[in-house]
Formats: C-alpha cells, structure tokens, sequence
C-alpha cells in the first residue's frame, strides 16, 4: 500500500497529477479522510464541506491542467474572502458571513488550479483571543495564533499548504509551535484586496507549508512570476547571529536552538559574525503590538465596535478601547519609529546575506487561553522585511522550537535560497 496521498507535498501533488499519476480527486479524498479522522481533536477548521470539494476536484480532473498547481488542495484562513465559503472572521458577528468575492490571493489560487479546501479557523479578528484549535503535537498546548487553523492542519497533513496572515507574529509563530514552515514575505508582496485588516500598516498574508519548494511554487502564483524552485547558493551564507534586544525573553530551548545552529551552519561553512540591532530597535515591540495594532485595529473595526460591542470579546475589547482613546500622536510616533528603523535597515544587514534570530520565546505553552508571545516576530513584522520560521529542534518536551531567517525588504528570493541551505545543512527537508 503506497502512501497516503494527504501527506505529499504541494509539489509532489501538482507534478502527479499534471504527469496524470494521479487525480485531484483522490488527493482530496485522502485530505478528507484526514480531517474526518483528526479535526474532532484538533479543530483546525471553521468550514469543510466535502462534496463541495470532491467537485472542485472532478472538475479539474474533467479538463486540461489549468495551472501550477492544478489539483492541489489548500486551506485559507477564515479572515480571507472566499465566494464559495463563509468567511467568519472567529466572531459570532459574521457567523454564516458570505462574501461576494474571492479574496485576490484566492482568486489566482483558483485560477492556477487549487482546490480550495475549506477555512481554517482563526483567532478572533485575528487577533489574540484563541479558537478552537490544538497542537497538533499534543492537544494540551496551543497551536499559536492567530493562523492557529492553518499551521495545525498542515502539520497533521489535512492538506500540504494554507494561507495565513501576520499583524505580530501569526504566521510564524504557529508555524513554529506546530513544527513547519511559516513564510512571511515583505510587507504588501501578496495583495490584501479581501483581507478584513486588523492593523493595515502591519497585515501580511503568508504561507503555511511543509516544505521549501512549495513555499515558491505558491508564491510564484501569488506573485505572478514563474514557477521556479527556490534558487541554490553558490557559496555558503553569510549569516548574522542576531540575538535581538529582546533575548532575555527567550526560554533555554529557544536559546540552545539559535545558538546551535549557528554553531553548526557554522561548521557548515556559513560565514556567521554576531550583529547587534540599535538600541532605538528595542521599541517596535511596544511601537508594533500595543500601539500601532491597537490603534489601526480600533479604526478597522469602528463598524463592528458601534454595532456589536457586546458579541466582542474582552481582550479584543480592551485593545479596541486602548486604540480609540490613543490621541494620534503616540501613533504617529510609533509609525515614525518603525520608518526611522526600517531606514537603518541596509546597515543592519550590510555584509550578511541573511540574519538568524529567535523565532519563538520558546515550545508552544500549556493551555489554549493564550496563543503564546508574538515579540520575537513582531519586531521584524514592523519593519516590513521577509522572514521564515524553520522548524530544527525540539524542546525539553518534545514540542517543535523553530528558528527564524530574515533577509532585506524585497530579497525574499535570497531569503528562500539561505533558507534551503540552512535546512540541508541542519539535516532538515
């Protein structure tokens, strides 16, 4: 018996299935059987209807390949639109909610011939108050958020690939917690037109996935260049080991991770040099997350806070006042922060191709209340550069601990290369 088809890659899938090895039908059939088996413990979904995907899959398997990634099944995240889906934000305030429209991330999914699979649930408003979901790992913990949906049901192989978003850290930081892969490109690189925005300077929407090579598969339809795997390096990396100003928040896993891949990148021929970020740099973490989110998510949600304050949860609440109580110049203080650091940015990098920083405070914590600490991503979520959580160690649990890349705003291509070599090199996929 070969191979649950579930558990391919998003690659694997697209090059079967134009090779008519297989069929999208039997791809989503084995992602179903997955979730019928595992989302009564994880919840990774806020919507699935089968048969609805079954004919997505029929159909494409009726006609001629439409695209890259014809066949291959993909979640989105319940703050994206979808016509054919609810769109549900994790409220009750749009429970039932049908947009008119794809998404424009989901409409060039659709048109490179993906199977949207269903929604995969969200923290409310993408926000910090939890869903439903659990890790994968171990049900006891939380999976992070907000894309919580969507890192757990690409880790327990319901589908090779989803979308997420990231205002602090929500794409990376249940990547890492739930052992794969989280791709957060520069700030503004995939179109938001049908993204409902929680902070507008900072939102991204980012990609969950198991491996490299489907990370610039789907990024090269979001993008609309050509379908290319991530490039090999001519030489080793020059990588710089940035511990951050916010090191003494990370937990001995989190530490012993960076510390011993440097160490071995190192001995892999890497060149690796400490860098330091300025002192100034030390601000974004209140300037991104209690200011500036505070203050754009308050605006973003004027409507839903005049008509349905009571249907909003109390932590939500709490930021939305903060926001609408900020007089404007402590934001434009943050935002002038940020632009100021970003500024500084080609010095920070000048002679690394990438840096290697803390990704995550440490394994994913105990309970589901919280969907843990977004300070070590949201400082570079701030600064609009392209990251990626790896996932290389283990902690003193046995829960996934991952790494994070960071490379120049716009040098994502750069990013994915290092990222390749620094994952053969660690002994990863």
């Amino acid at each position: 018996m070969g191979r649950p088809l579930n558990e391919l890659s998003a690659s694997e899938v697209a090059r079967r299935i134009a090779a008519r090895e297989i069929t999208a039908e039997a791809v989503v059939g084995d992602c179903l059987a997955r979730i019928a088996a595992r989302e009564p413990v994880l919840h990774a979904f806020a919507h699935v209807d089968p048969e609805q995907a079954l004919r997505q899959a029929r159909e494409l398997d009726g006609g001629p390949i439409r695209g890259v990634l014809h066949g291959v099944p993909i979640g989105i995240k319940d703050n994206i639109d979808t016509a054919d889906q609810p769109t549900q934000m994790g409220s009750p305030i749009y429970r039932g909610h049908r947009p008119a429209w794809d998404a424009a991330c989901v409409a060039l999914l659709r048109a490179a011939g993906a199977v949207i699979l269903g929604k995969t649930v969200t923290a409310e408003f993408a926000g910090m108050t939890a869903g439903p979901t659990v890790n994968p790992h171990n049900p006891a913990h939380t999976p992070g958020g907000s894309s919580s949906g969507s890192a757990a049901a690409v880790a327990d192989f319901m589908l090779p690939a989803a979308l997420g978003t990231q205002t602090g850290g929500s794409v990376l930081r249940p990547a890492a917690y739930c052992g794969v892969i989280g791709y957060k490109p520069t700030f503004g690189a995939f179109n938001r037109a049908g993204l409902k925005f929680a902070a507008e300077s900072l939102d991204t929407i980012g990609l969950i996935a198991r491996s490299l090579d489907d990370m610039a598969l789907i990024a090269s339809v979001l993008l609309g260049g050509k379908r290319s795997a991530p490039a090999s390096l001519a030489a080793p990396p020059r990588i710089g080991l940035c511990r951050t100003p916010l090191w003494d928040l990370a937990q001995p896993a989190t530490k012993h991770a960076v510390e011993d891949a440097a160490a071995r990148l190192a001995q892999a021929g890497a060149q690796l040099r400490d860098v330091t970020l300025p002192d100034d740099f030390a601000g974004l973490k209140t300037a991104a997350r209690e200011t500036i989110n505070n203050y754009e998510r308050s605006k973003s949600m004027a409507a839903e806070w005049s008509s349905h304050r009571d249907l909003i949860s109390a932590k939500l609440a709490r930021c939305i006042e903060l926001g609408m109580g900020m007089p404007y110049e402590e934001y434009l203080g943050a935002v002038r922060l940020g632009e100021s650091c970003r500024s500084r940015l080609p010095a920070v990098f000048e002679g690394f191709d990438v840096l290697l920083a803390p990704c995550v405070t440490g394994e994913a914590p105990l309970g589901l209340e919280s969907t843990g600490d977004p300070s070590f991503q949201a400082i570079w979520t701030i600064l609009h550069v392209p990251a990626l959580s790896l996932p290389t160690h283990r902690g003193p649990n046995g829960l996934p601990v991952g790494i994070q890349l960071i490379a120049r705003r716009h040098d994502d291509q750069r990013l994915l290369a290092c990222a390749r070599w620094v994952l053969e090199s660690l002994g990863g996929t």
